[in-house]
């Protein structure tokens, strides 16, 4: 936390290219997951993870060390998600104009989405923060892995061979990292 806001002060205050550029490089990768599980389009969670560190960017002097920036930062990318589905919704013609029946009558769809709305796009963005959180205070093995599984979507292939260990090594660690993580959340009485 005191090695992001000292990259927000150093890009806001001197305009530091590094700095920018180092804030990008360290949440890049989780805005664009976190944007790419609420559009489920590759193209759109780019464009929408660009959109979200320029107006975060031109926006630094808003931000306050009280809170952490990714947090800060995902803020902006659910509100740039949410005006997306706005710019969309205005796009599009309802159903119900478009479609008649055999008498002429306006025929009313009703079609569900398994997309989440805004409201549990931030509960959920808040929960994972907070997880996130959990999974940053685990030790060194155990947090290497969850991030490589979970965050990285790494299989246990390719964590076994990134970390130079034998595949039931990263699956015991893993189950151990689980653990923990289960424990530490019932202690806290949940997540958020």
């Amino acid at each position: 936390m005191q090695r992001d806001y000292e990259l927000v002060c150093a890009a806001r205050d001197e305009g530091n290219r590094k700095a920018y550029a180092d804030l990008m490089a360290a949440y890049r990768e989780p805005l664009y997951t976190l944007l790419l599980r609420m559009t489920r389009n590759t193209v759109t969670a780019d464009d929408l993870t660009m959109e979200t560190f320029v107006k975060a960017f031109m926006q630094l002097h808003r931000y306050s060390p009280t809170g952490t920036f990714s947090s800060w930062l995902y803020t902006i990318g659910v509100n740039t998600y949410i005006d997306h589905l706005r710019r969309q919704r205005l796009q599009t013609v309802p159903l119900s104009s478009a479609a008649r029946d055999t008498e002429g009558d306006a025929v009313e769809y009703q079609i569900p989405s398994n997309q989440p709305n805004p409201e549990e796009a931030l509960i959920r963005m808040e929960r994972d923060e907070a997880l996130k959180a959990i999974v940053d205070q685990l030790k060194e093995p155990y947090r290497v892995i969850v991030q490589m599984r979970y965050y990285e979507d790494m299989s246990y292939e390719e964590i076994a061979t990134k970390l130079q260990i034998p595949m039931g090594t990263v699956k015991i660690r893993l189950l151990r990292a689980k653990e923990l993580l289960a424990a530490t959340v019932r202690e806290r009485g949940g997540i958020v």
